[in-house]
């Protein structure tokens, strides 16, 4: 994963190239519901020799998004050809896409249902990788729960001060993610990942129903684990599941999968279950054909 957010320096927090309604530019208006309320969606996509992987989910998962929330007016296609056209310019980069209902046309929460949306479109450098080694990745247990809200659970949207309040509760650098439980005691996610836990060679990650985002990693991970005949349930998960985990590991659509080493002083030995699926997922994000070059109609 990269530097802990902490020791980050600063240049890292400023994006190569910004977009805000398809035009350079880095202000929106002060009026925007998304600053005001959070009232909007995101996706972070990586791209790799000019292409940006999973489009097509990260799309199909905004799209779900802007239906369950009530954000009318955006269209898919301009979207795509606009995020192709940020990553066909640069070899390995990360696109975080913000899309918001827009300004408020009004004071107070209830929007008019006149707002024009927002969309905000960043292009980062690819950051520095620390090497997690054949050993895995360090994670521990956040001290923070998260709230239960169906009405929410799945997406990716604007609201993750839960995540910040958890990303404060650790400084070392050695530390890559954190994981969550919920306020019933339901094992969750990582602060940006998802979280899978091998028993006896079945695959298993956290229902979603409550809280929690749906990452595209995680579905590709699930389909590929069916094509490879791996068993895999998404079922509600305890801390007992979690202490009788195998092999533990992390996804999310930059890191694809990362095994854990250590969690909270326990150790795991590399499993072949993770191995296996790493391979596949792998073999996967490298079939698609490189973008061609030549901007948005690419």
């Amino acid at each position: 994963m990269s530097r802990a957010d902490h020791n980050a320096p600063l240049s890292d927090a400023r994006p190569e190239v910004a977009w805000v309604n398809g035009h350079a530019a880095e202000q929106v208006s002060v009026l925007e519901r998304g600053l005001q309320y959070g009232d909007g969606l995101f996706e972070t996509i990586a791209c790799v020799e000019g292409r940006p992987r999973l489009l097509e989910r990260h799309l199909e998962r905004l799209a779900m998004g802007c239906a369950r929330l009530g954000i009318e007016g955006i269209e898919p296609t301009e979207l795509g050809a606009e995020i192709r056209s940020l990553a066909a310019e640069a070899e390995r980069a990360i696109i975080k896409l913000i899309l918001t209902r827009g300004p408020a046309l009004a004071r107070g929460y209830a929007p008019t249902g006149r707002e024009s949306p927002t969309r905000i479109a960043l292009r980062y450098a690819w950051p520095v990788q620390e090497t997690s080694g054949e050993a895995g990745v360090r994670v521990r247990i956040a001290r923070l729960r998260l709230g239960e809200n169906p009405a929410l659970a799945g997406l990716k949207h604007l609201n993750r001060l839960e995540q910040v309040l958890a990303r404060r509760e650790w400084s070392d650098p050695h530390i890559a993610e954190a994981l969550l439980f919920s306020g019933s005691g339901a094992l969750i996610s990582g602060t940006m990942t998802n979280v899978f836990i091998v028993i006896d060679s079945k695959l298993y990650t956290p229902r979603l129903d409550r809280c929690g985002v749906a990452g595209v990693m995680r579905r590709l991970v699930l389909e590929v684990a069916a094509a490879a005949g791996v068993p895999a349930e998404e079922r509600s998960l305890d801390a007992h599941a979690l202490e009788s985990a195998q092999e533990l590991f992390l996804t999310n659509a930059l890191i694809g999968i990362r095994p854990v080493g250590e969690l909270e002083g326990k150790r795991f030995a590399p499993g072949p279950v993770t191995a296996r699926l790493s391979e596949r997922v792998d073999a996967r994000l490298k079939s698609a054909p490189p973008a061609p070059r030549g901007g948005a109609g690419a």
